[in-house]
């Protein structure tokens, strides 16, 4: 296993074999990878004291941060990492503990915290803030900290959820043959 893909506590990460993973991501632990999924530059996976999935043809953009809380008084059953398939994390977004469906797109900077779950086709603005527990009802923009309703998204920016995914499976295609 390479030095910056790794098991912890016998937990290994479980990577679809056309899965694209950067040579400076860091996956750590409980981990899986779905198919086409891409992970970028200084990304990091660490499923170290619950799980993370990451669904198939979605992209973890560079710099962003995916962890879990543990099983404990104050949260009990802890909280996992769930991203479903198709979705795009921007640039720098921190995801802890929480649950992301299908064709959602997350905004550059954007935060998603404790048992807050996004519903199919959510689009966070750069920046937002999306607090524990919080549920967004798919086809909105929201906006702000903490997350707010902002409108309903056009057509356009429903197919783009969709064309934006797909762009970064077949960039990971050809970085992934740059460094082979």
């Amino acid at each position: 296993m390479m030095n910056n893909i790794r098991s912890y506590r016998g937990l290994e990460p479980n990577i679809a074999p056309d899965a694209y993973i950067d040579p400076s991501a860091v996956i750590i632990g409980n981990v899986e990878i779905g198919a086409k999924a891409s992970i970028w530059p200084t990304v990091v996976v660490r499923g170290d004291i619950h799980r993370i999935h990451i669904g198939a043809e979605t992209n973890v953009q560079d710099g962003s941060i995916l962890h879990v809380s543990h099983d404990s008084r104050f949260l009990p059953g802890g909280a996992p990492t769930i991203l479903h398939e198709r979705i795009t994390v921007g640039h720098q977004a921190m995801l802890h503990g929480c649950e992301i469906h299908d064709h959602c797109l997350i905004g550059i900077g954007a935060r998603v915290l404790d048992r807050a779950v996004l519903k199919p086709q959510v689009m966070l603005a750069a920046g937002t803030l999306v607090t524990p527990g919080m549920q967004l009802e798919g086809g909105w923009l929201y906006i702000g900290a903490p997350a707010k309703r902002g409108r309903k998204l056009t057509d356009s920016e429903l197919d783009y959820l969709d064309y934006v995914a797909l762009h970064y499976t077949d960039l990971a295609v050809h970085h992934r043959a740059a460094i082979a």
